[in-house]
């Protein structure tokens, strides 16, 4: 019975919520950046790469204050694996991702908003290269898998139309496709942006 009174209340919330959100304006962008990427679990000795990333993004807007954050990114991760014996692995996957954050922004002067947002993401491997391995695509058999997925956290501040933002993406999927082997994403970013 608790479970059914809470599914109700969601919905309403929810419910709630989109209607505002068709009264809030919905903003819509672009930004690009560069990420520090590399790789957690059972990957060790694996040192940091500077990647890129650019996309579109929109923010729909849920109360005075309160912000859904949503996009879709085009960008790489990787890093630079050494074993102990061998020859450094330059790794260079390519991803499309989806954020869907839920934001805070707080009016801290006049046209100046401080912004925290948190929540999960979706990403799927376009491409990319190993190189330094025999086989030097990086997706399918013996290497990653396509489908990603995780939760991020970010900082940011809107100066009028202008959007600055870092933040972290935790890789929560294991993307190896060796079996009792684990690998995740780990990548933090600086973003800047354009609001319109």
């Amino acid at each position: 019975m608790q479970v059914v009174w809470l599914l109700i209340m969601a919905l309403s919330l929810f419910g709630t919520s989109l209607m505002t959100a068709q009264i809030l304006p919905v903003k819509f962008g672009i930004r690009g950046g560069v990420n520090l990427s590399d790789y957690g679990g059972d990957m060790k000795d694996v040192k940091s790469a500077l990647r890129y990333q650019v996309g579109f993004t929109a923010d729909l807007g849920l109360t005075e204050n309160i912000y859904l954050q949503t996009g879709l990114d085009f960008l790489t991760k990787g890093g630079k694996y050494k074993p102990e014996t061998g020859k450094e692995v330059k790794y260079n996957p390519i991803y499309l991702q989806l954020p869907v954050h839920v934001a805070y922004k707080m009016k801290v002067a006049p046209g100046t908003k401080v912004v925290v947002n948190a929540g999960p993401y979706a990403a799927y491997g376009l491409g990319g290269k190993a190189k330094g391995e025999e086989k030097e695509d990086i997706f399918g058999k013996d290497g990653f898998k396509r489908f990603d997925f995780g939760v991020g956290a970010g900082l940011g501040v809107e100066f009028g139309i202008l959007a600055l933002n870092v933040g972290y993406d935790w890789g929560l999927a294991n993307i190896s496709e060796i079996k009792d082997v684990k690998v995740k994403n780990k990548s933090a970013y600086i973003t800047l942006g354009l609001k319109f």
